[in-house]
Parts: C-alpha cells; structure tokens; sequence
C-alpha cells in the first residue's frame, strides 16, 4: 500500500518537472540587428548550448518592437533606451528592459574632407531622421563644435534636440535626414554622415579609426539593451539571455572583436 501510495506524488513531480523543463527549453525568438547584435547572439547560442536562440536578423523597413508587441518574438536587440521610449509612446505599448549590453558611439564620416576642419561652407550633412537620433547628432556636432543648440541643451538625455534648435551655424551647415540604415549610402553625396555604430560596422567602416569625431563612451545614455514583454520579464529564457549577454564572456568578445567601435558596458 505505502508503494502504491507514494508512486502517484512522484510521478506528479516528475510530470511538473518535464513540462517545466519543455517550457524553459522552448526556442527564444529574439530580433536582432545583424551586426553587431546577432553576431553577439550568434556567440551567446555557441557558448551557452542549453540556450535554445533564434535570431532573426533584421531587414531594413522591419520594425522590431512591432514584431515584439505582436507576440511574433519573444525579445529584441538593436536599440537603446531613448528609442525605445520614443517607440512605446507611437505604438502605445509598454515593453521591459532585460539587459543592457553595450555602447555603439555614433559617428561623424566622409569620404570629400580628411578633417572636421576642413569642412566647407554649406556642406550637407546627412542624420538619422528619427527623434532620437537626431537629436544625438546635433549634440554630436556640437561636441566637435560644428554647430551650437540653443542655451540649456547640453545634456542629450533631457533635452531633444531638432534643427530649429541650433542657434549658431557658422558654416552653414545643411542638415538631410535619411533613414538610418541608408545614410552610408549618401557618403558619395554628402560632405558629411553621422552614422550609426551598428551600419557604420555593416558598410566596412571602422568607427574607432575612421569617424573623424566619435561620441564619448563616458555616462552614455544610448547603451543598447535587450527588451522584452511585461509577460516575458521572468521568463527563465529571458533571465538567463540576460545574465549571458552582461556577461564577462561576452565583454571579452565584444573587446576582441570590434577594437573600440562597440564598447561593452557590462561583465567588465
């Protein structure tokens, strides 16, 4: 009777146990830029094998955080926090911030002038043409003192800077605002592009060598991060992406293979 007795618990447990097992080990979505987002990833599925990831690299056009909020992935890797603000405000969603990860300093390029300072008068500069990053463009071009925003904007995570903001121009700067994922492209047309850490990577350049002004790594506040669904935030697979991608592994890969372009803000 005791055997028979005992046997219906244990195999309850060991019912629970395998249906928690299969839950946890089902495939994690997760939306990525290609690089250096899903080449991160890529080495996360390869060190951490229990992880079962799907990375789905994103095309120029695909918004992520609409896949997200659409329950079509389950996370996504590409942005920072300012956009991601930006974006819960026009789709009327609140997502979560599961980890931050690094830091892609964005960048001023060109292939007419060797120097800022030889920048000529009315050169067109090409911007990203979302709120965000726009606005860290202008403060950008202010740091390399190319233009100056009006008094009290010196400080990019209070206050969003746009082109009516500037209030000096010495060398009548023109300011194009292009897709982001498109902007290396304009290189050939333009004096001037802020690019992107992330396409100046995908279009060969090499931010830490080629920008000719680079944004400060030091109290940054466009550090990508992973993001997720209110639902999703305690999910294991999610808690473990987490604590894999703040990792000191993934710090090491990040500083051995992107030489200062991308910079790890975690597992230093």
């Amino acid at each position: 009777m005791t055997t028979g007795f005992t046997s219906f618990p244990l195999a309850g447990i060991a019912l629970s146990v395998a249906f928690a097992f299969s839950a946890q080990a089902e495939t994690l979505r997760v939306a990525a830029d290609p690089v250096p987002h899903a080449e991160i990833l890529n080495f996360v599925k390869k060190s951490d094998p229990q992880l079962d990831l799907k990375i789905i690299e994103l095309t120029s056009g695909i918004n992520a955080n609409e896949l997200l909020a659409h329950g079509d992935v389950d996370a996504n890797y590409f942005q920072h926090v300012p956009y991601l603000k930006e974006q819960e405000k026009a789709l009327g969603q609140t997502f979560v911030v599961a980890a931050t990860v690094h830091i892609e300093p964005l960048g001023i390029y060109s292939r007419k002038v060797k120097t800022l300072q030889a920048v000529p008068d009315g050169a067109t500069v090409a911007v990203p043409n979302n709120v965000t990053n726009l606005s860290r463009s202008l403060y950008l071009l202010q740091k390399e003192g190319l233009i100056k925003l009006k008094a009290g904007y010196n400080d990019p995570s209070k206050n969003q800077a746009t082109p009516k903001d500037i209030a000096e121009n010495p060398k009548h700067l023109k300011i194009l605002e292009v897709e982001s994922p498109q902007i290396p492209r304009t290189l050939d047309d333009v004096q001037l592009a802020v690019i992107n850490g992330n396409y100046a990577l995908e279009a060969g350049l090499t931010p830490a060598k080629d920008a000719l002004g680079l944004e400060s790594a030091v109290n940054n506040p466009y550090a990508n991060i992973l993001v997720t669904t209110p639902k999703l935030a305690n999910d294991p697979r999610i808690k473990q992406l987490a604590k894999d991608l703040e990792s000191t592994q993934v710090a090491g890969f990040i500083q051995q293979n992107y030489n200062g372009s991308v910079i790890p803000v975690a597992g230093k």
